[in-house]
């Protein structure tokens, strides 16, 4: 015997999933995907999966490709919270392609997963515009992602960002800090703010109670609101950084995120060298200190959770450097001679 059909139907709209919105969503989306678009992609987005031609490993004697995945983390709460979401797409690139940039990559192409509680088109365009404006920055094309919807499980309003990058590398320019000897000089490229690591202590010590305020600009901050201050998305290094490798020997790189200077420099250095870094020597933007105040904490913590105006890291011969420092420049960065290599055992020290 077959069960009687209920009076009133549930229809996957009704159970929580628009998938009429979500057509929307993806036509709305479909330009910003389009401005990434590099000769490698083949096809357009709405396929099963991104198709990418190897075309770009031709020249290449041993092509290595590298990958990478992150998040966005807490900062998209404060995205949330102040409604504004067009800039924690460039931060979930950014995290990714400077990641793999470490290795002297250039990343090839990038995916996104989105999922939200309620899918609402607008709000899903400004998330997908800033992805793809992050790959505009890093060169890379955006040839899919998923947007997945989660009634009952995620709060309307609620969403989280992922993503996941490929870049290739010729097997003989790979960077791996392997020849880092002490006398090397080590480079500071300046970051963006706070980029998207440590946002749980920020805001644990700036946002919470004091949310009415994110909004007011401030004199101490040059005329902007500190909410636009932390939102700051995080700066790409992918472009300035390749054309250096083109013309410097680089024998190491350290992309600056989560663990702060104290726990990334480290991660470049031969068990035999240690990173002695020169408190000072660069400018540490006005954020960290407003922060640091509001938390207490002292420069050693500060060090190990955040980048402190050092958003990427490249250790070089002493008499490379100066080419080297004068190529970033020209090219936008702001550039500080932030240390040297030392005998030691794999670990970063102050002075």
């Amino acid at each position: 015997m077959g069960h009687d059909r209920p009076k009133n139907p549930v229809d996957y709209r009704a159970a929580g999933v628009d998938t009429a919105e979500g057509a929307r969503a993806v036509a709305a989306i479909r330009a910003h995907v389009g401005a990434t678009r590099r000769p490698e992609v083949i096809g357009d987005i709405g396929g099963f999966g991104g198709l990418f031609s190897a075309s770009a490993f031709k020249d290449m004697a041993d092509p290595v490709l590298v990958s990478g995945t992150d998040g966005v983390g807490t900062k998209i709460e404060l995205a949330k919270l102040l409604d504004r979401h067009g800039t924690v797409g460039i931060d979930l690139v950014a995290m990714c392609v400077n990641d793999i940039l470490v290795s002297g990559a250039e990343p090839l192409f990038f995916l996104d997963y989105v999922a939200v509680g309620k899918l609402r088109s607008e709000r899903m365009e400004r998330i997908v515009a800033g992805i793809a404006e992050g790959c505009v920055q890093a060169g890379c094309a955006l040839v899919g992602g998923e947007m997945a919807e989660h009634p009952g499980t995620m709060d309307a309003d609620d969403y989280d960002l992922c993503g996941f990058c490929v870049g290739v590398v010729d097997r003989p320019k790979m960077i791996t800090g392997e020849t880092i000897a002490p006398g090397d000089v080590i480079l500071g490229l300046g970051s963006s703010g706070l980029h998207s690591n440590g946002f749980s202590l920020v805001r644990k010590v700036l946002v919470e109670g004091r949310e009415a305020d994110l909004a007011l600009p401030r004199v101490d901050l040059g005329g902007t609101t500190l909410g636009e201050l932390l939102l700051t998305p995080t700066r790409i290094y992918v472009k300035s950084v390749l054309a250096v490798l083109a013309e410097v020997p680089v024998k190491g790189m350290a992309h600056v995120t989560g663990g702060g200077i104290t726990e990334n420099l480290d991660r470049m250095l031969p068990k035999t060298c240690d990173a002695r870094v020169v408190r000072g020597s660069w400018k540490v933007p006005p954020v960290f200190g407003l922060v640091q105040d509001a938390a207490g904490i002292d420069d050693d913590s500060m060090c190990r959770t955040f980048n402190m105006g050092v958003g990427f890291a490249l250790a070089l011969d002493p008499k490379h450097a100066p080419a080297a420092a004068a190529k970033l420049r020209d090219l936008g960065e702001i550039v500080s001679e932030i240390g040297e290599v030392v005998d030691g055992t794999g670990a970063v020290v102050y002075a």
